[in-house]
């Protein structure tokens, strides 16, 4: 039976419901798009020119609600942000000293990279005493991983089980150089050392098991700190106390949003998109290995440098392959992991669609997310009929079998909003994803972008 495509949000009670069936009879996914400006990216421009000396002007910032949150945390602490846009934010900084203590608890709402970044930053404060605090999930996701090496630097940090959960305060110390050898290849909490380094005396440097996304480390250099990187050793070091400079920041489209539209053109008969500008970062381009992995047609065009980091346009196009499922199974882990840990929920739908049995391993991390993934992809993607299965870090998927359409749940969790959505669209049958509000946390323009390349 052909459906109707259905798309529609609406409220019921206190929530968003989100409504899709496959495209009709005639209908694909055709068309170029842009997506929202990179996360990671956008947070940490924000951050930096609030601590650098003079102006920064941010072109293309995400206007989701975790950079909305750091711009309030740093707007509390008295950077001049105006008010958030896509086309230009100006940042007028107060110097890395000039943080002032703010009259409130700061709020990172859903966003555990501006907890955990600014947790780096206010540790090395002298003197002042913040509060943080978060919506519930992040209240219950560990910050430990920070912590502890900040606590080795010498800082002042308290909180619910002893500092592993928020809320927490944080009396600024001088603190003193470390050279910390991380049991997580985290860009978060490599971050969060690195930007406590930025006031310190001396050389602070973290090693990883694997390479964690390098986004604060050419940030960092831009601005002016003195950064080294040892790829054979797989470390990052600053040499501080550094003066930043305000800069003009260009924030390319984000991979993390782009990867849904990737795996919609690969499942979905007929799909031809191209994705423009986006970023191409290698220490964030595990998704388009692994798709490639499963035989996706993702061709990468207009590839060039924007501020510092690589962009591309990304094509992908439906692979006809008669009546076999256009994929096909792989294994997906080891130093792969860290360079596609969000993508994994979107790369779950993939290998739903694909001939055989893919394994997702090393990826315990998705247990601590903004919800635990493993156990809610699973859950959700059983519901469409989907032969998957939970690892202890990972999932079990076997694919190639029709899907069909179901009541699912986002788990206020805005990758498995999306990540559902796009299997919704490729299922035999009506599906809806409740609490589908969780979209906007990155990508508000989602649905709206659906529809467009509806044709």
């Amino acid at each position: 039976m052909v459906y109707p495509t259905i798309i529609s949000l609406h409220h019921n009670e206190s929530q968003q419901v989100l409504t899709l069936a496959p495209p009709a009879e005639g209908l694909t996914l055709r068309g170029q798009i842009r997506v929202p400006g990179d996360k990671s990216i956008s947070h940490r421009a924000l951050m930096l020119g609030a601590l650098a000396h003079g102006v920064t002007t941010i072109h293309g910032l995400l206007l989701g609600e975790d950079p909305r949150s750091t711009a309030r945390c740093f707007a509390a602490m008295g950077a001049e942000v105006s008010e958030l846009n896509s086309e230009q934010v100006t940042i007028k900084g107060i110097g890395a000293s000039g943080l002032q203590e703010p009259v409130d608890i700061l709020d990172a709402g859903n966003s555990g990279t501006t907890l955990r970044l600014m947790l780096g930053i206010l540790a090395a404060q002298s003197g002042r005493f913040f509060a943080i605090t978060g919506d519930s999930s992040l209240r219950s996701r560990p910050m430990s991983r920070a912590v502890t090496p900040l606590r080795q630097m010498g800082a002042g940090i308290w909180g619910r089980k002893d500092g592993s959960l928020a809320p927490l305060a944080v009396q600024g110390q001088t603190l003193h150089p470390l050279h910390y050898y991380s049991p997580i290849a985290s860009a978060q909490v490599k971050s969060c050392i690195l930007l406590a380094g930025l006031f310190t005396e001396g050389k602070t440097t973290v090693t990883e098991p694997a390479l964690s996304r390098d986004h604060s480390e050419r940030m960092l250099r831009a601005f002016g700190a003195n950064i080294e990187v040892d790829l054979e050793t797989r470390s990052a070091s600053i040499l501080g106390p550094a003066q930043l400079q305000g800069q003009a920041v260009v924030v390319p489209g984000d991979i993390s949003s782009a990867a849904f539209w990737l795996v919609a053109g690969a499942i979905i008969p007929g799909a031809d998109l191209t994705i423009e500008n986006v970023g191409v970062n290698p220490t964030r381009t595990g998704v388009l290995e692994a798709l490639a992995a499963m035989g996706a047609d993702i061709t990468r065009a207009n590839e060039r440098e924007v501020a510092g980091e690589p962009v591309a346009d990304l094509r992908v196009r439906y692979s006809d392959r008669g009546d076999r499922p256009p994929l096909h199974a792989c294994e997906i882990g080891g130093d792969l992991i860290p360079r596609l840990i969000d993508e994994i929920p979107i790369l779950a739908v993939a290998a739903a669609f694909a001939q055989g049995t893919t394994i997702i391993r090393d990826a315990a991390e998705l247990r601590v997310k903004e919800s635990d993934r493993i156990a809610v992809m699973a859950a959700q993607l059983s519901q469409m009929g989907v032969a998957v299965s939970e690892r202890a870090d990972g999932l079990e998927i076997t694919g190639g079998h029709p899907l069909k359409g179901a009541t699912l749940d986002s788990y206020t969790d805005h990758r498995i909003a999306m990540s559902l959505a796009i299997a919704a669209l490729a299922a035999q049958g009506v599906t809806t994803i409740q609490r589908a509000e969780a979209v906007a946390i990155s990508y508000p323009s989602f649905v709206p972008t659906l529809t467009s390349i509806l044709q």
